[in-house]
């Protein structure tokens, strides 16, 4: 791929309706809002992401309302939050609620789980021990466990399973055949047989399992945070012209055609044209540069961007939703809420995983009862009910997130700061990468890099007159250069006569002489001419992509300096590393073709674009998609965040916006890019240890549920016993736990 400079175009049709959906718990969950919603008549699609639990529903409003939408949802459980006025506040409400009920419900479960397990595993043969266990197991259950049965009772009304189904079940049975034990210990006496109870492994279960949906929730509580701050972009007022009169309208109110007035520091409202005045105007959320754009009499400017020092009125042509910035936010927000290419691996096996149990189990049951002989009923019960036990979703549920949790600490460590399982799951089958010009490959800011003086100048002179107008100047440059000056320690000249020559330079007066600095325009108006030796570096700094900038008094120019946004020292080392491990890299910025081709000789590059716009980085990222690629977008400006929202991976570096860094899943904590490859070989260490800890997680189940059933009995009379499979279940987690503690002991790079 060349250097393209076409911008690209934006499918501007409507886009599906998002709904907040409230009442789910679990992956599955969200499976049976889509499975509803897709039967209904009149739906074309719709696709439910559990993490942001919205629902995008693409649906023909002449043959179905969002009423009808949701009661089919609240036939089964759960609610769309329709008809609201600021549904995204509403549901960030009852989202911080939901989490304040799972902290208190883990808390106080945790407490009085810590006394039944104590009595469990020291004063297991204390009579009294048992009836103190019975009931703060049944508050620890029905209390504050009680929604994993109210899941499991709604799953159950439509003829489905879930993990709470299995939660449920096994942390119900195990409760109800301890309580029997308890209350009746002498059944099985009379039969030869002790009368354990498993109150400590039904409370535990219930504790490990909240506290993932604790950890959970909290990481879905900022979700909306990108959003929001998008919005905030955009004034609630503005100044409009009506009947010649300068009037404050709510932004609501604003029509296209009508004339608004900027002043300096003011957020520009609506898109439009400047009618009057002219100004600097900080498009960085735009283009992602950082150098502001001069805006006169006809140039575009756009809804969020952010005049400078000048004032100006522009006609407004978007309004509204049609506005740049409101694109940007419904992109966002739609790719937030689409699915991921892979889903949660554990809740894929426990879709299969949990009926396959209950199968097992009711299978046990009626073989005991049909071959058991006299003890049938006794054995029954015992083999169905070690089913179960061995089959606790315990280990199940530790399985990713002690893994995550690890990784993101080992990330932490190495300034790479992750949100979510996803990105870790699919950072190893990264196999492209874009990445943003300005401030992640670049330093970000504009920088003073070359300077040159023909021999005649004086140097320390010309540069105290330099800073006496730059620091007067209105231009960005001039602030970097001043920045430069400043840091040398050079004093200001005195200077008279200060003059802004609007898009070629200034001049100002010293000691009796003209100074000027500024384009070569400048130079030749005034018939300066500049030397060979000046001229060739002219010539030269201007291939690198470098922004020259001349110094001349009233007859000769006496030297220039070259103004740029630096290369990062790392950039094309990472680059490098990348394009070893196999990974394509490209470049997209909103710089001009030149400076692109430029960066992207320095750091090793031949796959760019430039000129494009934060729509096109999007359409960039879809059409690499589509060409089978699994895609990490790497950012740091407001005008990446549809890209970041769009790839399969996003990474922010941590200097740049609040906002590409609220919708990326990754934050990069340093300049240096070779976070990149280290949070590459990251996900790919962290997805061994998901995948391990998910063996770990079953081989017990594997080999302990065909034991559990008895098919060990005919052979050796050997019936497992509940306790053994309550120790197999704890087992397995212990093994979870320590598999996932390896992972702090490895180099990432």
């Amino acid at each position: 791929m060349s250097a393209q400079t076409e911008p690209l175009t934006t499918d501007r049709t409507a886009s599906p309706t998002s709904f907040p959906v409230t009442g789910m718990s679990c992956a599955s969950c969200a499976a049976s809002v889509e499975s509803i919603l897709s039967k209904v008549e009149g739906v074309r699609s719709v696709s439910v992401n559990y993490a942001n639990t919205t629902a995008q529903v693409d649906f023909d409003p002449a043959r179905i309302s969002a009423e009808e939408l949701r009661n089919a949802v609240q036939a089964v459980g759960y609610d769309l939050i329709i008809d609201v006025e600021d549904p995204d506040t509403l549901q960030e409400e009852l989202r911080e609620e939901a989490y304040q009920t799972i902290r208190q419900r883990t808390l106080w479960a945790a407490v009085l789980t810590v006394p039944v397990v104590v009595i469990g595993m020291f004063y297991m043969d204390w009579e009294a021990g048992r009836w103190i266990s019975l009931l703060l197991s049944a508050v620890v259950l029905f209390w504050f466990g009680r929604h994993f049965f109210e899941g499991a009772y709604r799953q159950a009304r439509h003829g489905v399973a879930n993990m709470d189904t299995l939660v449920a079940l096994s942390t119900g049975i195990a409760y109800l055949f301890s309580a029997f034990n308890t209350v009746y210990p002498a059944f099985w006496l009379s039969r030869g047989l002790e009368p354990h109870v498993y109150f400590e492994t039904a409370t535990v279960i219930i504790v490990f399992i909240s506290l993932g949906k604790l950890l959970e929730e909290r990481a879905k509580s900022n979700t909306s945070s990108a959003i929001k701050k998008l919005i905030g972009l955009q004034p609630n007022t503005v100044h409009a012209l009506v009947d010649g009169k300068e009037v404050e309208l709510p932004i609501s109110e604003v029509t296209v055609g009508q004339t608004l007035i900027v002043r300096p520091g003011e957020k520009i409202p609506v898109d439009g044209k400047v009618s009057e005045g002219e100004s600097f105007v900080d498009e960085s959320m735009i283009t992602g540069e950082p150098v502001p754009v001069r805006k006169a009499e006809g140039a575009e400017v756009f809804a969020g961007t952010v005049n400078q020092r000048g004032s100006f009125r522009l006609t407004a042509e978007k309004v509204g939703s049609t506005t740049l910035l409101a694109s940007i936010i419904r992109l966002v927000r739609e790719a937030q809420g689409s699915k991921a290419p892979v889903q949660k691996l554990v809740d894929r096996i426990a879709g299969v995983f949990v009926p396959a149990v209950l199968g097992i189990a009711v299978v046990t049951f009626i073989v005991w009862m049909l071959l058991g002989g006299e003890e049938a009923f006794s054995h029954a019960l015992l083999a169905s009910v070690a089913v179960l036990v061995i089959a606790c979703p315990c280990a199940l549920g530790l399985a990713t997130p002690t893994a995550i949790m690890v990784g993101i600490g080992k990330g932490a460590e190495n300034n790479i700061l992750i949100k979510d399982a996803e990105s870790l799951e699919l950072g190893k089958r990264v196999n492209a990468i874009v990445l943003d010009k300005t401030g992640t490959i670049t330093v970000g800011r504009p920088e003073v890099t070359d300077e040159h003086w023909s021999p005649e100048a004086k140097v320390n002179e010309l540069k105290s007159i330099l800073l006496a107008a730059e620091s007067r100047s209105e231009h960005p440059l001039a602030r970097a250069i001043a920045d430069r000056l400043e840091a040398e320690g050079i004093p200001a000249a005195p200077v008279t006569e200060f003059e802004s020559l609007t898009g070629r330079g200034v001049s100002v007066v010293h000691a009796g002489t003209t100074y000027r600095v500024g384009n070569e325009r400048l130079m030749r108006e005034n018939g300066l001419t500049l030397s060979a030796g000046l001229a060739d570096q002219a010539s030269h700094l201007r291939d690198a992509a470098r922004t020259v900038v001349f110094v001349a008094n009233e007859v000769e120019v006496l030297g220039l300096l070259a103004i740029s946004d630096r290369v990062k020292e790392s950039s094309a080392a990472a680059i490098r590393n990348l394009q070893q491990r196999g990974v394509e890299v490209y470049m997209l910025t909103g710089d001009n073709a030149q400076t692109a081709a430029a960066v992207a000789r320095e750091v090793g590059l031949t796959e760019y674009r430039a000129e494009v716009m934060p729509s096109d980085k999007a359409d960039f990222v879809k059409d690499l998609q589509q060409r089978g690629k699994v895609v990490a977008m790497v950012g740091d400006g407001i005008n990446d965040s549809q890209a970041l929202a769009t790839a399969d991976v996003s990474i922010a570096m941590g200097h740049g916006s609040d906002i590409a860094m609220d919708v990326a899943k990754m934050t990069l904590i340093t300049s240096d890019l070779q976070a990149i490859p280290k949070a590459l070989e990251l996900s790919k260490l962290t997805v061994q240890g998901i995948r391990q800890n998910l063996f770990w997680a079953f081989i017990y189940n594997l080999i302990g549920i065909p034991i559990a059933a008895g098919v060990l009995y005919p052979i050796n009379g050997f019936l497992l016993d509940p306790m053994i499979a309550g120790a197999a279940m704890a087992l397995s987690s212990v093994s979870v736990v320590t598999n996932s503690l390896r992972l702090r002991m490895r180099n990432i790079g």
